[in-house]
């Protein structure tokens, strides 16, 4: 498995082999949006209640596969 630092030293290999400037734009603004993603995010009152409940209910056993979610979905989108 590579290191992180030999991964980060393939990138920069590769983007110095770039010439093509759109590219390189396009690919800095990933990297700056992508490291401003990675600040934390304060939730609110009501969105830290809904992950307890969340939780609660992963404890409980009440979940639903994605199968029977979608069924659900498409029976609901019919009915209207």
């Amino acid at each position: 498995m590579a290191t992180v630092d030999n991964i980060r030293n393939g990138l920069i290999d590769k983007i110095l082999s770039i010439k093509n400037k759109d590219f390189l734009v396009a690919l800095d603004k990933i990297i700056t949006s992508s490291s401003s993603e990675s600040e934390i995010v304060e939730l609110t009152k009501e969105q830290k209640l809904m992950l307890e409940i969340s939780e609660r209910d992963i404890k409980d056993g009440k979940l639903i596969s994605q199968e029977a979610m979608n069924k659900r979905n498409l029976e609901w989108l019919n009915a209207m």
